[in-house]
């Protein structure tokens, strides 16, 4: 059953509604109304340094001795810097950044469902309590899924992490040029105890966060400032849109890179969390990963105490095939021809 089904059908129950989990790393119901009100006002401001520019405070900072050209431009982007630490909130989960400022619009990392028992909001256990992530820096958090990985399929727990390696080249079109990059791997591991000279032991690994349908977040931001921060119940309705994030951004991915990773002989690591894995259909499993093409690598967010935050951790490992992976990512089976002309004839029949 979708979500939003089922949140309806509990409505008799007590309405049961999707929320913020994190925000800006800390937990949504752990944060102060002060601390909700600051955030809910929270405007980014400043120009954000470019990659090649924070690449360039660290090479500049590495370096015994500045020529004056140097210097001054080291000070120059240092001051800038400085004042984006005031200016933007940093992103507690990012690794693949010296200077992990922020970039999702908002800063909610994940939301999950809660109820509400008059005044008061809690979040919903059992099989309803998954958090979900929206983010897909989320999952870096300590480094600690690609070490899992490096360890289980590489004999390395701390790879090397090469991320946005170019897999596909244009062949020349209206917008881009022959040879032009035109899609990337999310993040290659390399293996580092391989002798030298020896062949690259590496895996792909794709990342597949959760976007959301429903109103803009910025109406919960109003109405958190309407109520000077209090946790209540959303404003509006919105929900995790597996199918746009599943059949629609995922698929496309591994249909287009998995065939040439089969041909060399690599299987492709995708990296989703408990809550999306089990939006999905019904997937055939193959027992050993000598025989799939996608390793499904689950991840949940726990939480060791009350009041912790919550820790990113690894659950297990599901294999498939690609054709197989391509079924449960569509998640249904087509209807008889004569069903679906008979929703064609209502339609008609309607005004």
């Amino acid at each position: 059953m979708a979500d939003e089904d089922l949140i309806e059908d509990e409505a008799a129950a007590g309405p049961r509604q999707f929320h913020i989990a994190e925000w800006y790393g800390r937990p949504f119901l752990d944060l102060t109304d002060a601390e909700r009100l600051e955030l809910a006002n929270f405007r980014p401001t400043g120009k954000m340094l470019t990659k090649s520019e924070m690449d360039r405070i660290v090479n500049l900072r590495a370096k015994t001795v500045l020529s004056p050209t140097e210097q001054i431009r080291l000070t120059a982007l240092e001051s800038r810097l400085e004042a984006l630490q005031t200016t933007q909130q940093r992103c507690p989960f990012r690794t693949d950044n010296p200077f992990p400022f922020c970039t999702k619009v908002g800063g909610v990392c994940s939301m999950r469902v809660y109820e509400a028992d008059g005044d008061t909001i809690s979040a919903v256990e059992g099989d309803r309590g998954y958090l979900r992530a929206m983010c897909p820096y989320r999952f870096h958090e300590g480094n600690a899924v690609f070490c899992d990985i490096g360890q289980e399929l590489l004999n390395d727990p701390s790879p090397h992490q090469a991320g946005e390696v170019g897999f596909l080249e244009s062949t020349g079109n209206l917008d881009s040029a022959p040879g032009e990059d035109v899609g990337r791997i999310d993040m290659v591991l390399v293996g580092t105890t391989a002798p030298p000279g020896h062949p690259l032991e590496w895996c792909a690994v794709e990342i597949q966060a959760v976007y959301f349908s429903g109103r803009e977040m910025g109406i919960e931001f109003r109405a958190m400032r309407d109520s000077g921060g209090r946790a209540t119940m959303p404003a509006a309705r919105r929900r995790p849109d597996y199918r746009s994030s599943g059949p629609k951004r995922l698929m496309p991915q591994l249909q287009t890179k998995i065939p040439t990773l089969r041909r060399w002989g690599k299987k492709m690591i995708v990296v989703v969390d408990e809550a999306f894995f089990q939006s999905m259909g019904y997937m055939e499993h193959v027992p050993e990963i000598s025989n799939s093409d996608v390793v499904w690598w689950l991840v949940d967010f726990v939480r060791d105490a009350p009041g912790e935050p919550f820790r990113l951790v690894t659950t297990r490992q599901v294999y498939t095939t690609l054709e197989r992976a391509i079924e449960g990512l569509t998640g249904g089976n087509p209807v008889a021809k004569s069903e679906f002309e008979h929703r064609i004839r209502i339609k008609l029949d309607t005004p």
